[in-house]
């Protein structure tokens, strides 16, 4: 079974910078997607990047040239530089990883598992 800790959130004025990291512990199958979500109240989870086992990154346009993620696979961690923190980036945020099983009939299952969460909070 796989587990995701996350560091790193905290209180930051805007125009600040954060650096979030969660670390896997547990059996990783391959191929995967680390990624990291965010969610406030009464909003959905959403995207904000993710990047896969060989390294491929995907940026929701609202952290695009602010954010950057990067991954070890050999210490199963991954980390988040978050840049130029708007109040708009509060919320907590949320360390995924996506497992990629291939299905004995055919077709891909998607394991996914979820860290516990930490708040960012971006404010004057």
């Amino acid at each position: 079974q796989v587990q995701l800790v996350e560091s790193g959130g905290g209180l930051v004025q805007p125009g600040g910078s954060l650096r979030l990291s969660c670390a896997a512990s547990g059996t990783i199958f391959s191929p995967n997607a680390m990624a990291w979500y965010r969610q406030g109240p009464g909003k959905e989870r959403e995207l904000v990047v993710e990047i896969g086992s060989v390294g491929v990154t995907y940026y929701a346009d609202f952290v695009k040239g602010r954010f950057t993620i990067s991954r070890d696979n050999a210490k199963k961690t991954t980390s988040l530089r978050m840049n130029v923190l708007k109040p708009e980036d509060t919320d907590v945020y949320y360390c995924n990883l996506k497992e990629f099983r291939a299905k004995p009939t055919g077709g891909i299952n998607e394991v996914n598992y979820w860290g516990q969460g930490t708040q960012v909070t971006v404010s004057s």
